[in-house]
């Protein structure tokens, strides 16, 4: 299960990436192999990271070292062909053990999706091979300095000069940026574009300088060195992606998006349950023949991640059929149902964690213990301001006053 194997070869570069024997499709092999990288090189160093804010090399290191940053990428581009299900189940289990590497992973994985579904040029689609055999870290620069948190919006435009791109962007976040090998950014097509015309541009870290313009000083998330930055890259011109944003955020990015933060969020919401659980199960045992004062809780608390698993799981479900049909993904019942599965999911989660807290007291107060909760209560407050609710809650209504009854 857990030895390492070599993986795939480019046959260009001669490169090779190493994956675990487990690499197979199957979800609890993919479950078996997280828990793993989790329990040996995630969880040690958890509180460090969230203490530190530094980012979370030892998991992501491991990640890279079982092929997993090309999970997503065609096993015919040197990837492990993962569907978004498989990417979840990892995703779920890291966040048991540190939502910031987790949360890495997620990022990542929904910009190499994109990559996947829409490159649209042969060096893009060599760049997505690269992702694989060279186990590249991707990040994104979506949001903008001037337009708040509108990932549909940008100030900033492409300049072509011959066959190549420049590219000036101030990005208010751009998560594990000092950290990734590679950044897609969003720009206008060019100057005389529209806010709303926006590209998709794939900037290495060769080619790219970065100039701190905020510090990430958080509650939670900590690890994942969200800092801002003013974005000055450069490129060959066909690392320019021709397809319309809009259709990749629609097609792609939003729901792969929502459906990797809700199976983190489902994963911390997991961990704060089963500490709970545990917490009463200890008790019950030091004092045989009484029930402990927070076991009249668990009940509704275990209700609570049963329901909110049930709404990842569907939802999953739901896209995995329409996932290739690009009407079916655009239509306004499914942005809609996506919309609701992030607003419904990061609200959930905070009320998860609280009931654990409730459920083991001082303990969970605490964090000296083996049942504290401090940090997956902090982690779970940003799963609401992350791409602000608020804002995903205006849009919803815009879409529903035009949305047809069926």
């Amino acid at each position: 299960m857990t030895a390492l194997t070599e993986g795939p070869t480019d046959a260009t570069t001669g490169a090779t990436t190493t994956a675990y024997a487990a690499d197979l499709p199957d979800l609890d092999d993919l479950r078996a192999l997280a828990r793993t990288i989790a329990a040996d090189h995630v969880a040690p160093y958890a509180a460090e990271v969230d203490r530190d804010g530094r980012f979370p090399h030892e998991g992501i290191d491991a990640l890279r070292g079982a092929g997993l940053l090309g999970a997503m990428v065609p096993r015919e581009l040197g990837g492990l062909g993962h569907d978004v299900e498989q990417a979840a189940v990892v995703v779920r289990e890291l966040a048991r053990a540190c939502a910031s590497t987790a949360m890495v992973l997620a990022m990542h994985h929904i910009q190499v999706a994109c990559l996947v579904r829409h490159a649209d040029t042969p060096a893009l689609t060599a760049f997505t091979r690269r992702i694989a055999v060279e186990q590249l870290l991707v990040a994104s620069a979506t949001t903008e300095v001037g337009i708040g948190g509108d990932t549909r919006s940008s100030l900033c435009h492409v300049v072509l000069e011959g066959d190549r791109f420049e590219l000036t962007k101030q990005a208010p976040v751009i998560s594990y940026g000092e950290h990734a090998d590679v950044v897609l950014a969003t720009a206008r097509r060019d100057a005389d574009s529209a806010a709303s015309d926006q590209v998709m541009v794939v900037c290495e870290r060769e080619h790219i300088s970065t100039t701190p313009i905020s510090e990430w000083n958080t509650l939670g998330f900590r690890g994942t060195c969200s800092r801002g930055f003013t974005l000055v890259a450069t490129g060959p011109a066909d690392l320019v992606c021709q397809v319309p944003f809009a259709v990749v955020s629609s097609h792609t990015m939003v729901p792969v998006s929502h459906l990797l933060w809700a199976s983190l969020w489902l994963g911390m919401a997991e961990e704060a349950s089963w500490r709970a659980q545990r917490f009463v199960q200890k008790a019950a045992r030091k004092q045989l023949g009484t029930t402990p004062p927070g076991a009249a809780r668990l009940p509704d608390l275990i209700a609570a991640r049963q329901q909110l698993a049930a709404t990842v799981e569907s939802q999953m479900t739901r896209y995995l059929a329409i996932a290739d049909d690009p009407e079916a993904t655009a239509g306004l019942d499914f942005a809609i149902g996506m919309n609701m599965l992030k607003v419904m999911a990061s609200t959930q989660v905070v009320e998860i964690v609280n009931r654990a807290m409730l459920v083991c007291g001082i303990a969970g107060y605490r964090e000296d213990t083996e049942f504290t909760l401090g940090r997956l209560l902090r982690d779970a407050h940003g799963a609401a301001v992350m791409v602000n609710n608020d804002r995903i809650a205006g849009n919803t209504a815009q879409l529903a006053l035009v949305q047809r009854q069926r």
